[in-house]
This record gives C-alpha cells, sequence and structure tokens, in this order.
C-alpha cells in the first residue's frame, strides 16, 4: 500500500473519537467484521491507527476506497467545517428525474479536463444527499489528501453547500463542474455561512418556520399606584410575562433557532438631516456596517425579551435574519441596498 495512502488512514482514525472508532469502521466496511474483532479499541489510539494501517495492507486491492472513511467522519462531524452556500440557476424547463450516474460522470469530466491530478469520491445518504469529496492536486503533484474540499447537494434543489480547503483557488473549477454536472448555467455564492450545516439546510430548505412580526411595543402608561396595590403589581407583572412569552412565540416560533454564529448588516440609505447641514448635497449613499456575534445567534436573539433586555417583540431587523437571507439576491437588486451576510468566527 502507498505509504501517503497509509499516513492518511492513520491521521483519520486519530481524527475520531475512541468510543465511536469501531462504529465508524463498520460504516466505512473496508475490513470485515472479523478483521475488527482482532482490534484491541481499549489501547491507545496510536496503536488502534496503526493496527487499522495493518489490516488494511491485507485489503490493497480495494485501497482506493479509503477516502470513504473521511467522508464517513465529515459526514458525522460537518461542524468542523465552515460551509457556504450555492445557488444555482437551471437551463431549460426544469424536471424531476435526477440521474445519479450521469451525475458523476459530468462533474468528474468536467473536473478533469481541467486539472488532471484530482481525484473524486462519491457517497450518497438517506436524505437524497450527495456527498462530494475533492483532493486537489497540481499539473506536477499528486492530490493532496489533507487539502480536500466537499460538496454537499441535494437532488431537486438549486442548493448546494461547500466547504473549501485552503486551495481556493480550485473553487471556480469546482463551481464550474457543478454548473456542468446539474445542467445549471450559473451558480452563485449567498451571503450565507457557518459550520452547522444542517442550520444551513434549515434556512434554505424552509424546514425552520418563523412568523412574521405583527406586534408592536405600546408606549408606557403612567399610573399611579398605591403602596397597598402590591397584589396588582404582582398581577400585572406576571401578565406581561406571559404576554411577552406568547408574542416571543408567535415572533420565533416554538421549535429551536437554526445554529448561526455571527451575522453582518450592509446599510446603504439616503441620509435625512437638516437642510442647513448641507449634508443632502451628497449623491453618495450614507453607509453603514453593523456585526452582531454570539455562539447560538438567534437563540440569543430570541431570549432578549423574557430576561427584560428588550421590549417585546424584538425589532423585526433581527428577528427576519433566516428570511432575509433566504432572499439575499432580491435585496440586493433593490436601490438602496440592505443586506446581511452570516459567518462564522
Amino acid at each position: 500500500m502507498d505509504e501517503v495512502v497509509a499516513e492518511y488512514i492513520r491521521r483519520t482514525v486519530l481524527k475520531i473519537p475512541r468510543d465511536e472508532i469501531r462504529t465508524m469502521l463498520q460504516q466505512w466496511g473496508f475490513l470485515s467484521e472479523a478483521q475488527l474483532q482482532t482490534i484491541n479499541f481499549c489501547q491507545i489510539k496510536e496503536n488502534i491507527s496503526q493496527h487499522v494501517v495493518q489490516l488494511c495492507e491485507e485489503n490493497a486491492a480495494r485501497i482506493k476506497q479509503a477516502a470513504v472513511l473521511d467522508i464517513i467522519y465529515n459526514h458525522i462531524y460537518s461542524n468542523k467545517r465552515l460551509w457556504s452556500v450555492y445557488q444555482m440557476n437551471k437551463t431549460g424547463e426544469e424536471t424531476d428525474f435526477f440521474d445519479l450516474t450521469d451525475f458523476k460522470k459530468k462533474f468528474k469530466r468536467r473536473l478533469r479536463s481541467a486539472l488532471t491530478n484530482v481525484t473524486i469520491n462519491f457517497r450518497e445518504y438517506e436524505d437524497n444527499a450527495i456527498w462530494i469529496r475533492i483532493a486537489w492536486g497540481t499539473p506536477y503533484t499528486k492530490p493532496n489528501q489533507y487539502k480536500t474540499s466537499y460538496v454537499v447537494y441535494h437532488s431537486q434543489t438549486p442548493y448546494v453547500f461547500i466547504s473549501v480547503s485552503v486551495l481556493k483557488s480550485n473553487l471556480p473549477l469546482l463551481c464550474q463542474a457543478l454548473v456542468a454536472a446539474s445542467n445549471s448555467h450559473d451558480i452563485r455564492e449567498m451571503e450565507l455561512r457557518s459550520h452547522s450545516l444542517n442550520s444551513l439546510k434549515d434556512i434554505v430548505f424552509k424546514r425552520y418556520s418563523q412568523n412574521f412580526q405583527s406586534y408592536y411595543p405600546k408606549p408606557l402608561q403612567e399610573t399611579n399606584v398605591a403602596p397597598e396595590s402590591d397584589l396588582r403589581i404582582i398581577q400585572e407583572n406576571k401578565n406581561e410575562k406571559e404576554r411577552i412569552k406568547i408574542i416571543n412565540s408567535e415572533v420565533f416560533g416554538d421549535g429551536p433557532q437554526p445554529k448561526l454564529e455571527f451575522a453582518q448588516y450592509k446599510l446603504e440609505t439616503m441620509f435625512k438631516s437638516d437642510p442647513q447641514m448641507n449634508v443632502l448635497d451628497r449623491k453618495e449613499p450614507f453607509r453603514c456596517l453593523v456585526k452582531f456575534s454570539s455562539p447560538h445567534l438567534l437563540e440569543s436573539l430570541k431570549s432578549l425579551a423574557p430576561a427584560g433586555i428588550a421590549d417585546a417583540p424584538v425589532s423585526p431587523l433581527l428577528t427576519c435574519i433566516p428570511h432575509k437571507a433566504r432572499n439575499y439576491f432580491k435585496i440586493k437588486d433593490k436601490k438602496y441596498v440592505s443586506s446581511i451576510s452570516f459567518v462564522s468566527p
């Protein structure tokens, strides 16, 4: 077995948590159950990885399937990569029929016509997701198995999720191959990035249900409260908390929020001020950049009103984040842009 491939397998096994190594090797299907029985999974991971490599030597004829183990690992631990969402536009009439064999053939042919030294592996999953792993080389070097790009494509949808390696120069080649294989004529990057692949899917596939804001803060009314009306105050506070709970539920929904870590607003509008300030004579619009960050941004926004930090409901500028992400390109076409980009730090 090639030393480079053996080292690659060893490092991949080392990345897997000890209590999941056996399960992941079984999903891989590269080693037989009898071979797995010979591995002592209680020893240190270095010894386990060396034993796995030795067993792979016995199956040298099937070693080209080794990259599948890396796909299984990245599928389970997809949050270790940074994912970007791309949207493709189909050519001609869209049909419901999808030929996976034809998709693979076109993808490989287009990519290898531009770069010979590249390895491509596919794996299908139950949710109609096609996982593609690309290891890039150069015209003079073999593919680097440690600088890979991942693509998750759901057939029958215009969306594709891409996680690139440090070799971002290969991204245009990858996009061209996707356009050709999916019979599309264009592909655009959406301003939507996160380590949580499932959250990105929830947003673009509209699996995340959120109501539009229909409530607006009411002005506080001055009341003269006597000292002896403590029970009334307690009841009013209880009613207010219940009102906030109901409004918060209607605005954000009852389910968990998609996990986003960063939101960046790019605002452009005409500046309005006193004519005596001579600001309106300038033709350039007023530009503003606002950033929000949190380990779980949407859940943080959802907790503002119940915590008493903000009025209920929270401003639509913040509650509309998932909706604006889905409609990013429509927003960009406006004369004065109000766009949002999302990334993970």
